[in-house]
C-alpha cells in the first residue's frame, strides 16, 4: 500500500537540488541535506533508489545513488525516465562475492493520476538485476507461473538461489468480503529460484493460507483500483530457523512464520487471529519489513498509518523491536526508534540492523533516513541516540535505504572535461563508481602522445574534482590514484 502526495507532475534533473558535473554531464542525482551527524555512526555508504509518485516533482533523475555519510555521490545509475524506478537497492554476497541487487520497473502510482493497479504493485514486465563490483550486470531474475517480480524484497540466500515476492491480480467475488461480485484479489507468492537453473524450486501461494476476511483495507477499497482488492500487501520475507520464513503482510498488520516444507502457519503475530498477546505499545500497523533479531526478538518499521490517503495515522512511525516469549506467546517493546521532529509515514520504510550494532531507518514516503544507537529513545525523548539524518528535496523519496560497506571497482574509465580560463585551465576528473579513488593526477600538452605531468597528485574532493592548471593544453588527461598513490585507472585524452 503506497499512498500519494499532492503536488504537480514535472521532472527537473538540472534543478538547483540535483547534482551536475562537468565532466559527467548526464549524471544529476537528488542532493541531500545532512540535519544531524555526531560521533558513532557506523562505517559505511549509502544505499537509495530515488523516485516520487506522479502528482509530485521529481528532483534530480530516477535511479539507483550509492552517497557518502556527507552526501556526495559515490555511484549513480540514472534511469531514462522517471516512470522507470529502482527498489530495494543494497549490497548482498552471491558465490562468494559481494554484489549490488535492486528491483526495476514501473510502480502503479508514479506514471498515472489514475492507475490501472492498486497503489505501490509493480506494472508487469518488473525483473530484478545483479550487479557485480564492476558494476556489471551478472543476472537477470523474473518472477514465475504468471506472477510479475514485486518491488518490496529480492533476497539472495546462502545456497546462492533468490528469494523473493510476487504479485499477480485473481478473479474473485468480494460481496462476501464487503465489495464488488465482479472483483479481483491481489494474490501474493513467495518464491525461490536457483539462480544457475532458472528453475524454480519453491513456491508459496497466499491466498491459499490466509483468509483474505482478515484483511485491515476494506475490501471496498478496490473501487478506487480498477476493483482490485489488496487486501494483504506482502511486503518482506526472510529465511528463519529449521527451515521457516518469516512473511510480513502489511495490510493484515500480522506477521507470519511458516513451514517451507509444508506450507502450513505455524503462528502469526499481529492482526485478527495473531497467536500473540501484545504488550502495552507493543501492538503495530500498515507496518513494513520484519527481520529476525535472534531468535526471539523480531525488528519491524510500524507505519501506524494509514487504510487510504485521507485516513488519519494510529500514530507516529517508528522503528520497533519486539521480545517475543514462546512459552506465554506475548509479545513485549524491546526498543523503539523516533524521528526528531515526529513522522507520520503513510507508506514505505525500514529498519537495518548494522554492525556496530546502530540501528538505521528509512522512512519510505517520507524523505528521510536516520542513524541511531542500538539503545534506542522513546516518544518523548527523540533526540536521545539519534546520532545522524539525512533530508531528500522536496517530495523524492526511497522505498527502503540501506547502509553497507562496499567496495567499487569499475571497468569503464575515469571521465575527464576541460574549460579554458585564459592562460589556465580547469580541469574536472570522476569516476562513477569507484571508492578507491583517493587522488589525481592531471597531464597535459600540445598533441595526443606528448603528455606531461602538470599535477602529480591532489586529493579527490567529492564526486567530481576541479583542478586549476597553468596551462593551455590543448590536449588533457586525468588518471585515478589509490591511497598509496598508485595509478588504478587512466581517462580518455579530451581536447579542448
Amino acid at each position: 500500500m503506497f499512498n500519494k502526495p499532492r503536488g504537480s507532475s514535472s521532472q527537473n534533473p538540472e534543478n538547483r537540488d540535483a547534482w551536475s558535473f562537468v565532466s559527467a554531464p548526464d549524471l544529476h542525482p537528488m542532493k541531500v541535506t545532512i540535519n544531524v551527524d555526531k560521533p558513532g555512526t557506523a562505517p559505511g555508504l549509502i544505499f537509495v533508489a530515488a523516485y516520487t509518485f506522479f502528482s509530485a516533482e521529481m528532483i534530480g533523475q530516477t535511479g539507483a545513488l550509492i552517497m557518502d555519510q556527507k552526501g556526495n555521490p559515490v555511484w549513480f545509475r540514472p534511469l531514462p525516465s522517471r516512470y522507470i524506478q529502482n527498489t530495494d537497492f543494497r549490497t548482498q554476497m552471491y558465490r562468494g562475492k559481494p554484489v549490488l541487487t535492486m528491483w526495476q520497473g514501473t510502480i502503479s502510482g508514479t506514471q498515472s493520476e489514475n492507475p490501472n493497479l492498486p497503489y505501490g504493485d509493480p506494472e508487469p514486465g518488473a525483473f530484478f538485476l545483479i550487479l557485480d563490483q564492476n558494476y556489471k550486470t551478472i543476472k537477470t531474475v523474473a518472477a514465475q507461473k504468471g506472477y510479475t517480480s514485486d518491488l518490496h524484497e529480492f533476497t539472495i540466500t546462502s545456497r546462492n538461489t533468490a528469494l523473493f515476492i510476487a504479485v499477480k491480480k485473481v478473479p474473485a467475488d468480494l460481496r462476501s468480503y464487503g465489495g464488488l461480485k465482479n472483483g479481483y484479489i491481489n494474490n501474493y507468492s513467495i518464491q525461490e529460484i536457483d539462480l544457475v537453473t532458472g528453475k524454480l524450486i519453491f513456491f508459496w501461494n497466499v491466498l491459499d493460507h490466509v483468509n483474505p476476511a482478515d484483511s485491515m483495507l476494506p475490501a471496498s477499497s478496490a473501487k478506487e483500483s480498477n476493483n482490485i482488492w489488496d487486501c494483504y500487501h506482502v511486503n518482506s520475507v526472510e529465511e528463519g530457523p529449521n527451515n521457516t520464513l518469516l512473511i510480513n503482510m502489511r495490510n493484515m498488520w500480522a506477521i507470519y512464520n511458516i513451514d517451507k516444507e509444508t506450507g502450513r502457519i505455524l503462528w502469526q503475530l499481529g492482526g485478527k487471529q495473531s497467536d500473540f498477546t501484545l504488550g502495552p505499545s507493543a501492538d503495530f500497523s500498515w507496518q513494513h519489513i520484519a527481520r529476525y533479531r535472534g531468535l526471539n526478538r523480531i525488528s519491524l518499521f510500524d507505519n501506524a498509518c494509514c487504510a487510504s490517503p485521507d485516513s488519519p495515522p494510529e500514530g507516529q512511525a517508528r522503528g520497533l523491536i519486539l521480545q517475543l516469549n514462546f512459552k506465554r506467546m506475548t509479545a513485549e517493546v524491546d526498543r523503539t526508534y523516533y524521528h526528531d521532529p515526529p513522522l507520520f509515514v503513510p507508506s514505505q520504510g525500514n529498519v537495518q540492523e548494522l554492525p556496530n550494532g546502530n540501528q538505521f531507518i528509512g522512512w519510505g514516503q517520507e524523505p528521510y533516513l536516520s542513524e541511531y544507537r542500538n539503545a534506542g529513545n522513546t516518544m518523548y525523548d527523540p533526540t536521545l541516540n539519534f546520532i545522524y539524518d539525512m533530508r531528500f528535496p522536496g517530495e523524492n523519496l526511497s522505498y527502503r535505504a540501506f547502509k553497507n560497506e562496499w567496495t567499487g571497482l569499475p571497468l569503464y574509465p575515469p571521465d575527464a572535461a576541460v574549460i579554458i580560463n585564459g592562460k589556465c585551465a580547469d580541469v574536472y576528473a570522476s569516476w562513477n563508481g569507484s571508492t578507491e579513488t583517493a587522488g589525481w593526477q592531471v597531464l597535459a600538452g600540445p598533441s595526443h602522445d606528448e603528455l606531461t605531468v602538470l599535477v602529480n597528485s591532489t586529493p579527490r574532493t567529492g564526486f567530481e574534482t576541479k583542478v586549476t592548471v597553468y596551462s593551455a593544453g590543448p590536449y588533457f588527461q586525468v588518471k585515478a590514484l589509490n591511497a598509496k598513490g598508485k595509478v588504478i585507472g587512466v581517462s580518455k585524452v579530451v581536447m579542448c
